[in-house]
Parts: structure tokens; sequence; C-alpha cells
């Protein structure tokens, strides 16, 4: 369909952090096949490479750079490699986030602190930077992404990502309305139970790696649709919220999660 062509992208987090699909990776690959000059961003350049060499070998245009989200000069860096080589950013997408699981009690202050650096600090700080020359170019679309354990308890302990994932939401909101009047959208995918390769960690802590089989059943059961989503429902949910067919959408959360927050006495698994 080739909504994107001619727009420049960025996705900040478009590697995948173990093998398959992971979303920045996937919606990195959808916005190239839809027309994208993408600017793919990760702290592992070799994973941004991975999704590099994939755009490029079904001829879509990708450049890589690297980033830590967690440093101002990082990504202020990042985002001059970007101007250096084009003259706007037309869609910048958050794909960066963190899970580590503790009870309240039992996480530190550095933990908390180092949570809110990549799954919020680090939204702040890409938006600013890009904002300026969106409101120069007088149009801009952002996606970021959170997650529902923002909007509710999920059984398994993590305050901390709990928290930070509902900040994503309202920072979105409120740079929604701030910049709604210049042309600039900016919106929230927020993602249910998924089967991607971030869930193997935080859940291999929490049950064993020996296990994840089972987690992955008992998480696809708790789904009223009966399975958990992937990569790729994320990124055609992002790719709709960045594209024209959503030009009178702003300040919004699309929830993809196969109907788990609509249950009626929903039990965490």
């Amino acid at each position: 369909m080739n909504r994107f062509k001619d727009k420049i992208v960025v996705v900040v987090g478009a590697g995948s952090i173990g093998p398959g699909w992971g979303n920045g990776k996937a919606a990195a690959v959808l916005y190239a096949r839809e027309g994208a000059r993408v600017f793919a961003a990760d702290v592992n350049l070799e994973a941004a490479r991975e999704t590099q060499e994939i755009i490029r070998g079904e001829g879509g245009a990708c450049e890589v750079g690297t980033v830590d989200v967690t440093s101002e000069d990082s990504i202020l860096a990042l985002f001059d490699q970007v101007f250096a080589a084009t003259d706007r950013i037309d869609v910048l997408h958050n794909n960066v986030g963190l899970t580590r699981p503790g009870a309240t009690v039992d996480v530190s202050a550095k933990d908390w602190d180092d949570i809110f650096a990549i799954n919020l600090r680090s939204m702040f700080l890409t938006c600013r930077t890009v904002l300026p020359a969106m409101i120069e170019a007088g149009s801009g679309a952002i996606v970021n992404i959170s997650s529902i354990s923002s909007m509710r308890w999920l059984g398994s302990p993590m305050a901390s990502y709990e928290a930070s994932k509902a900040g994503v939401t309202q920072f979105t909101r409120a740079i929604a309305l701030e910049h709604a009047s210049r042309g600039i959208r900016a919106n929230v995918v927020t993602p249910g139970l998924m089967d991607t390769p971030t869930i193997v960690a935080p859940y291999s802590a929490i049950a064993g790696a020996a296990q994840m089989d089972e987690v992955r059943r008992r998480r696809a059961e708790a789904v009223p649709m009966g399975r958990m989503g992937d990569a790729w429902d994320i990124a055609h949910a992002a790719l709709f919220l960045a594209s024209d067919h959503a030009r009178y959408i702003t300040g919004q959360e699309l929830i993809v999660d196969g109907g788990i927050t609509r249950m009626v006495g929903f039990k965490p698994r």
C-alpha cells in the first residue's frame, strides 16, 4: 500500500533481545515494507543490523544507529545522526522497555530508577528532541509502546514496571494535547500478554527456564481469544496509528490484548 512512501521513521528499540521477532524489529520491518526510510536504533548495534539486513534484503531502506536510552548525550547523538542524513522525522516510534519483576519491598531505589530511566525518561528525551523538528514541519506522529500492566494487576509483582508504563500512557496524552494544534499526533499502543523474546528473561527468572512452555500455555489460556499476541500484532497497530489513516486520532490508547482487559473476573496466571 506504500502508506509511508517517502516518510522518515525512527524506531528506537528496533532490535530483538533474543531469537525471533520483537515488537520493535517487526515494526521497523513493516514501516519499511510500506515504503518508509527507516532509522533503526538499538543499544545492541548487532541487533539493529539484523533488522537492517532483513529490510535491505526485502529491497527497503534502512540505516542503523546505536543508542543508550538512559543517556541524554547518546540520544542527542542518535538524532544528530538522523538529522545529518535527512531534514525531518515524520514518525517517532518508541519501543524500548524493560521488565524487572520484584515485590515492592524488595525493589531497590536504584532498580526503580533504572526502570523509569529506560521505560519513561527515555521517551521524554526522544520526544523532546524530535518535537521541535515536527513543530517546524507542522506535522508528525509519535507512537509509544505501553502495557496493559499500566491498567491492572497481571499476577506477578512488578510495581516499578507497572508505574513506569502508566507514566508512558499519561505522558503521551500530555504531548498529544500540547501539540495537537501544530499538526502533531501522539498515541499509545498497549500490548497485552505477548509471546515475544522480551518475556523469556523475566518469566524465566520467576518460573525457571524449564517452565517456559508451561508459562506460555497458562498465559494463552488467560486470554479470551485463547492465544497470546505476537510482535506483528503490535507492529500493525503502531503502523495504523502512525499512518494517515489515523489522521484524526491523537492522545489515544490502542489496546492490543485479545480481550483480556475486558474480562469480568479475570484471574491472572
